[in-house]
């Protein structure tokens, strides 16, 4: 279908209880940074990227889905992965899986603070 766009994913949005814990927790998963906006109805933790222009999304007060029950949303990150799985629990997540190898790379199931499902990629 040629009306298709690009990307079939524009934006994530992370739900979490505690913006400042989560910043540093996803911060120390992904080694990512964040620019926090203030401007809008409350802040957000926009996920600094590489492209100003690339598919991102951000961290927001929330109420978090129960375990299990929200969207899983996978975040990149640099080899080897074994570093990455033990970053998460050094920051109080948890690894639900071992790794996936898939055609386009490998991948493992985890938990951030808030319970919430998120797949490590790379």
């Amino acid at each position: 279908m040629a009306d298709l766009p690009e990307h079939p994913t524009v934006w994530m949005e992370i739900p979490v209880t505690d913006l400042d814990a989560a910043q540093a927790f996803y911060g120390k998963v992904t080694g990512r940074s964040f620019t926090v906006q203030a401007d809008g109805p409350n802040p957000i933790a926009i996920f600094d990227a590489a492209d100003p222009n690339s598919v991102a999304g951000h961290l927001y007060p929330g109420k978090p889905a129960a375990q299990g029950e929200g969207p899983t949303v996978h975040l990149s990150t640099r080899a080897p992965h074994e570093d990455a799985q033990e970053r998460v629990m050094e920051a109080g997540g948890h690894v639900l899986s071992p790794i996936n190898t898939i055609p386009s790379g490998r991948f493992a199931y985890c938990q951030d603070l808030d319970g919430n499902s998120f797949g490590l990629f790379a």
